[in-house]
């Protein structure tokens, strides 16, 4: 309960209007996965799943892209002469929201393919949704990893503590030596780019790269080294991706937990899909050839006779 009191606390104190959308995501997959888990057949069990994809998905599309359309809506309008305020119309995205959406809709789906049992702790859900130390940043967490965590007597040796303190300070010098240092040069050169060299703005990309890296690291560094104090242990995320031999090798070290996510609940399944229907589609096509090859041979016999 106090990890889940602390989560609430942590986001809300950014905006606590938001607080209903996230506390929304949790009730609703809370409830899906025991509906999901209790339904009698295949069929039910998907139209449960269809009821987080929707209201999940519809959630975090409506705040990612109602200012795309809001800037179009207001452009076409302004085309006719009718002039309209986006000040009235803007849409703020949740902080986070990415991240929740995607841990809720894993834990949902995974308990529709059968790898994962429904949990009947709705604190216990709630605090691993919200978790606060990834809440924000990331690593995006599977409930076959995170939930177990939570909901197991907590302990805190004194290693995992230790190794904490370091990935904190770790994520730390990224964020602020390295990325706030290189952030100052790549703005210095994409502010004014045809002012500069092109030597300049070479240096001024690869320090862009190292900016990213340092941000997007060094938040998860912190996120890794807090949850370690908790007794809670996270997934790396990123793995020395710029000493990659290759771009496949690159790209498996970046952001793991967001590739593995895509690969494991997007990618593979689209591929699986699609595998499936080429091999249906070729199936029909040999039966419908020997349908062909029978009608032929009957013909022949008959016209023969």
């Amino acid at each position: 309960a106090s990890a889940l009191v602390a989560s609430y606390v942590f986001y809300g104190w950014w905006d606590w209007r938001f607080l209903g959308l996230i506390a929304l995501s949790t009730i609703v997959d809370f409830l899906v996965g025991v509906r999901i888990e209790e339904a009698p057949d295949k069929a039910r069990k998907k139209r449960w799943l269809w009821v987080s994809l929707a209201v999940n998905l519809g959630i975090l599309g409506y705040f990612k892209y109602a200012n795309f359309f809001i800037e179009n809506w207001i452009t076409a309008w302004d085309s006719l002469g009718v002039t309209m305020h986006a000040s009235t119309l803007q849409v703020i995205l949740p902080v986070g929201i990415s991240f929740y959406t995607f841990q809720t809709l894993s834990y949902s789906i995974d308990i529709y393919r059968d790898n994962l049992k429904a949990t009947r702790d709705p604190v216990a859900f709630g605090a691993f949704v919200s978790f606060f130390p990834q809440l924000v940043a990331g690593p995006i967490e599977r409930a076959t990893n995170l939930l177990p965590q939570i909901t197991s007597p907590g302990t805190f040796p004194y290693e995992q503590g230790r190794d904490g303190m370091r990935l904190i300070l770790w994520g730390l010098f990224k964020k602020v030596v390295v990325a706030d240092t290189c952030a100052g040069f790549v703005d210095f050169c994409f502010n004014s780019p045809s002012e500069q060299h092109p030597i300049t703005l070479f240096i001024g990309l690869v320090c862009f790269a190292f900016q990213i890296y340092g941000d997007f690291s060094g938040y998860s560094d912190i996120a890794i080294g807090t949850a370690k104090l908790f007794g809670i242990e996270l997934m790396s995320n990123f793995k020395t991706p710029f000493f990659s031999k290759s771009v496949p090798e690159f790209w498996n070290r970046w952001h793991i937990s967001l590739n593995t996510w895509m690969n494991d609940y997007v990618f593979f399944p689209m591929a699986f899909a699609w595998r499936r229907a080429k091999k249906r589609e070729s199936e029909r096509e040999t039966a419908r050839k020997i349908e062909r090859d029978t009608e032929r041979r009957e013909t022949q016999r008959k016209l023969s006779q």
